[in-house]
């Protein structure tokens, strides 16, 4: 049993192992249970989101398909030579996502997202996710320019 279940989940799982049953995914299962009543994302979980998302080089072919807003997506599909989800014309060597900020009654949370580069340098952005986007995904950025 994982050391982070929340007791509920241990439990269950006690129970079930004294009825000599077994739980399969019992930890994913507990990883979905909503911090917030109304299903809104949490800042936490809009900051694992980002990290995720654009990682240390940025979002794969996939994530940009399949978790960055229509809205953005048609955004960046007029960007010639610039790649909006990064603010940026190249790969970065690093990124950093700062705090979550939300706004409940906007409907919005972002962070900073700082990308590195060659010779030290950095740039940051602002990235925005829904509160209620289900599932979770990139709505827009603002470079800042």
């Amino acid at each position: 049993m994982s050391r982070t279940a929340s007791r509920p989940v241990t439990a269950v799982a006690a129970c079930a192992a004294a009825l000599g049953l077994t739980l399969a995914a019992t930890a994913p299962a507990a990883a979905t249970v909503r911090s917030d009543p109304a299903g809104r994302h949490t800042a936490a979980e809009i900051h694992r989101f980002l990290t995720g998302f654009y990682g240390q080089h940025g979002p794969t072919p996939h994530q940009r398909a399949h978790q960055v807003s229509d809205y953005l997506k048609d955004r960046a599909a007029h960007t010639d030579g610039y790649d909006l989800l990064l603010c940026a014309q190249n790969t970065p060597r690093a990124i950093t996502v700062g705090t979550v900020t939300t706004a409940q009654s906007a409907g919005v949370g972002w962070a900073t997202v700082t990308t590195g580069w060659d010779g030290g340098a950095t740039r940051s952005f602002t990235a925005y996710v829904r509160l209620e986007s289900h599932p979770i995904m990139l709505q827009d950025v603002d470079c800042g320019q």
